[in-house]
C-alpha cells in the first residue's frame, strides 16, 4: 500500500467534473463534501488564480471555462471542474463537456485525468423528467474508465408527495412525517426515472450508480452516502486511496477501508513487535488528514464501527486476542493523531490482554 503522501507527490490531487443543471444544488453538495459554507477559488489552467470580479463579468457575459478549477480552502486535495449551462442540451455546450473528458482521458499523468464525474439531477422540478441534455450525455458521451455517479439532489422535494400518499392511505399526521422519507426512497426506486435511466434503449451509457441527497443545505446533512458510492466505483487502488484518504467527512469510510485493505495482509505478522509498527503505519495511511481537532462523537462511532467491521468482515481465521490488539492498535492511531479534543486528550483503548 502505498503511503498518501508519495500518493499526492505522485498524482497531486483528486479531480471531479461536476455536471448538471443552473439551481441543482450542486455548490452546496461540494461545500459538504468540503466542510466549509465559503465559496471555492477559482484557478485557470495555467495555475493562476482568478479575480472573482473578472470571473463574475466572464459569467454575466456567458462565458465559461471548463477548464477553470475550483478549489476549496477547507480541504485542497479535491480539484472541481463545472460544467455550467449544459442542461440546455446545445451542441455547443455538450461538445465541450465530450472534449473535456476525452482530453482528459488521453492524458498520460494520473495527476492530469479525471477521476470521477458527478452527474447532479434536481428532483425539486415540476415533471422531474430527464432533460434533452441529460438524455444526450448518457446516450452519446464516453466517459471510457471514468465512473459517473448521478446525484439526485434536493431530493427532499419528494418527502411532501411522500407524505400525501400516506395520509390518503390513513396514516396519521404524526406517522406520515415520520415515514415519508423512507416511503419517497421506496417510490423512487422503483419508479419511471431509474427504469428509464438503466434500462431504456434510449439510455446506451448509463452510469455506474446512483444516490439520493436530501436537506443538502441543512447543517447536519450527510454526505456519506455519495462519498462511499464515489469511493466503490473507482478501479483503481491507488485512486481509491487517494480519494478515501482526501475526503474528511466520513470516517468511518476511511475505518473501513483500512480493516478491509490492511488487516488481512497483516494479521500473521502482528504479534511482533516489528509487526505492531507495520500495522500502525499502515493503518495511518487512511487517515492522513487526523492529525487536529476530531469531536468525540466521531471517535466513539469510530470505535464502534471497527468492532462491527472487524466482526463482519472476518471471515479468515484469528484469534480473539488478535482482533482485540488490531481494534486496540486502530484507535491509538486515531487518539495519536487526533492531539486533543475540546483541549482534552482522548486516551486510546488499552492493548487488551489474551
Amino acid at each position: 500500500m502505498m503511503d498518501p503522501s508519495k500518493i499526492r507527490e505522485k498524482i497531486g490531487r483528486f479531480r471531479i467534473l461536476v455536471i448538471g443543471r443552473a439551481n441543482a444544488g450542486k455548490t452546496t453538495i461540494l461545500q459538504r463534501v468540503c466542510n466549509t459554507r465559503k465559496n471555492p477559488e477559482i484557478y485557470n489552467s495555467a495555475g493562476e488564480k482568478i479575480d472573482a470580479t473578472v470571473l463574475m463579468a466572464s459569467t454575466e457575459r456567458g462565458e465559461h471555462d471548463i477548464e477553470n478549477e475550483m478549489v476549496f480552502a477547507s480541504n485542497p486535495g479535491f480539484i472541481f471542474h463545472d460544467s455550467r449551462g449544459f442542461e440546455a442540451g446545445g451542441e455547443s455546450e455538450f461538445d465541450k463537456v465530450k472534449a473535456f473528458i476525452a482530453g482528459r482521458s488521453k492524458e498520460t499523468k494520473l495527476r492530469k485525468q479525471l477521476h470521477a464525474i458527478w452527474y447532479c439531477i434536481p428532483m425539486d422540478e415540476a415533471s422531474r423528467s430527464f432533460t434533452e441534455g441529460e438524455i444526450k450525455f448518457f446516450s452519446q458521451c464516453d466517459t471510457g474508465s471514468i465512473p459517473v455517479i448521478v446525484l439526485f439532489t434536493k431530493f427532499d422535494a419528494l418527502y411532501d408527495l411522500a407524505y400525501s400518499e400516506l395520509k390518503s392511505k390513513g396514516a396519521s399526521i404524526e406517522e406520515a412525517e415520520e415515514q415519508a422519507p423512507k416511503h419517497a426512497e421506496e417510490s423512487f426506486a422503483k419508479g419511471s426515472q431509474l427504469k428509464f435511466l438503466y434500462h431504456s434503449k434510449d439510455i446506451r451509457r448509463p452510469p455506474k450508480c446512483h444516490v439520493c441527497l436530501p436537506n443538502m443545505d441543512n447543517d447536519d446533512a450527510n454526505c456519506g452516502p455519495l462519498i462511499e458510492r464515489t469511493a466503490g466505483t473507482l478501479n483503481s487502488e491507488v485512486l481509491t486511496q487517494l480519494f478515501v484518504s482526501t475526503q474528511q467527512t466520513n470516517l468511518e469510510l476511511c475505518m473501513k477501508f483500512a480493516v478491509e485493505k490492511i488487516l488481512p495482509k497483516v494479521f500473521d505478522s502482528a504479534a511482533t513487535p516489528d509487526g505492531h509498527r507495520q500495522l500502525i503505519s499502515e493503518l495511518g495511511t487512511w487517515f492522513p488528514h487526523i492529525w487536529g481537532y476530531v469531536s468525540v462523537s466521531i471517535l466513539l462511532r469510530a470505535r464502534a464501527m471497527l468492532i462491527q467491521v472487524i466482526a463482519r468482515r472476518s471471515q479468515w481465521y484469528v484469534s480473539v486476542s488478535v482482533l482485540l490488539r488490531a481494534r486496540a492498535m486502530l484507535i491509538q492511531v486515531i487518539a495519536r493523531r487526533s492531539q486533543r479534543v475540546r483541549g482534552q486528550y482522548i486516551d486510546p483503548l488499552p492493548t487488551l490482554s489474551h
